[in-house]
């Protein structure tokens, strides 16, 4: 039998408005599993997680068990919610193949949005070089 996650760290684009919006959501919740918030790209994220590709973490949201699992893209927003307590319920609908189509349609309007925000050209962020800054919580 497999052993539970017991902690998660995702992955999260520090130059993206968006991003770090979602960040500062996350860390309100009341967690059932413990999340960590690493910038993506960072000497952090590249020292707990050498074997990922660190330049796709950056295009899409990574998140990583303490078990070594790692979910990308829709599976990583549901088990992002899964985590939290308010929401777990709504994750494991998500999960279904009822909730599925929601979830996917969700996390495309997001990457469209993200995409939005950051603008043409602005591929690489603040993270290309393996320095990232944490942004604090906003006003």
């Amino acid at each position: 039998m497999p052993t539970p996650v017991g902690r998660l760290t995702v992955l999260y684009d520090a130059d993206c408005p968006l991003c770090v919006h979602l960040r500062h959501w996350l860390l309100r919740q009341r967690q059932l599993v413990p999340l960590d918030l690493v910038p993506a790209g960072s000497q952090e994220a590249r020292r707990r997680f050498p074997e990922l590709d660190h330049t796709a973490t950056l295009r899409e949201i990574t998140v990583v068990g303490d078990r070594g699992q790692v979910y990308r893209e829709t599976s990583a927003w549901i088990v992002c919610l899964w985590a939290l307590a308010d929401h777990r319920a709504k994750a494991h609908w998500l999960a279904t193949p009822a909730g599925q189509p929601f979830a996917r349609v969700t996390v495309l309007a997001a990457a469209k949005w993200r995409e939005a925000l950051k603008g043409p050209g602005r591929e690489a962020g603040p993270c290309e070089d393996g320095h990232c800054e944490v942004p604090g919580p906003p006003d």
